[in-house]
């Protein structure tokens, strides 16, 4: 561990899964004791991921509290210990009510995130479920967000924030054909990590993990910006970063980018290296 003066303050931003998580969807007993020590001594250290705060929370069990966390790829920057959102970024009614107006012709039924009388829920169509759609249902029984309806017209209500459609690649592509050549739309196209089933992601433009870094730099009054990744989605994250570290099981695009390759995810590789190099930072 390194000590320098306030005015040289590092952000340290890692991605979830694939690169601090391990095989397990959960963070190693020694990866905690060892990023919640350097984070009580003063490094300053976030995460950046896909996953709601309700998610995240679940497999970041045990990691400090003390740390706002960067979610649904950059839409919000939310304080796990008191739910404070410190930072939004929604779609307009425009693009919005494009997005329905394109899923209500192709009867395509996504999963719906918004914010509905002050809450965020996830609204979800109960009939025609496909086998990833109804494994992600099934998987957050407990996640009180989940607002299921019986009818299309329900499905799209409130202030929409981020759609997720799950399924075969070939059936999303057509999305991606339509969302991803509108400069209105961020878009994530890729399979998921755990299972086979591709995530077609569609989220306001300006709602990147990139954006949001930025943003938690500028909130913290930070010089340099230090990341570490596993997948194609972070390599914008990577392109703002003056350092950054793709794990040994990125993908090679990510690796041919990178300051360096550490060890995997399954080998305390994120937090090894922070303890070797993090900045602590001491006012």
């Amino acid at each position: 561990m390194q000590e320098k003066k306030s005015q040289e303050k590092i952000l340290y931003v890692t991605d979830l899964d694939g690169t601090l998580l391990n095989s397990s969807e959960r963070i190693n007993e020694k990866s905690l004791a060892i990023i919640n020590e350097l984070v009580e001594q003063g490094m300053l250290f976030t995460y950046a991921t896909a996953r709601s705060i309700f998610s995240s929370s679940v497999v970041a069990k045990g990691l400090s509290a003390n740390i706002p966390v960067i979610v649904h790829n950059g839409v919000m920057i939310i304080h796990p210990a008191t739910g404070e959102m410190l930072h939004f970024c929604g779609f307009t009614e425009e693009e919005q009510q494009n997005a329905v107006d394109f899923f209500t012709r192709q009867q395509i039924y996504p999963l719906v995130y918004s914010m509905i009388d002050g809450r965020q829920r996830v609204s979800y169509l109960t009939d025609g479920q496909n086998e990833g759609m109804r494994h992600y249902v099934q998987s957050r029984k407990d996640d009180k967000r989940l607002r299921p309806v019986s009818r299309a017209e329900h499905l799209f209500e409130g202030d929409i924030f981020y759609f997720t459609c799950i399924g075969e690649r070939e059936e999303l592509l057509p999305l991606q054909e339509f969302f991803a050549k509108d400069e209105n739309y961020t878009c994530t196209f890729q399979q998921e990590i755990y299972r086979p089933e591709y995530w077609f992601e569609i989220m306001p433009k300006k709602a990147t993990k990139a954006q949001a870094i930025a943003r938690l730099k500028e909130m913290w009054g930070c010089k340099k910006i230090v990341s570490f990744g596993d997948a194609i989605n972070d390599l914008p994250m990577f392109r703002m970063s003056d350092e950054c570290y793709a794990v040994d099981n990125a993908v090679a695009e990510l690796k041919a980018v990178a300051t360096g390759v550490i060890g995997s995810n399954n080998e305390d590789s994120v937090a090894l290296w922070l303890k070797e190099h993090a900045v602590i930072n001491k006012e």
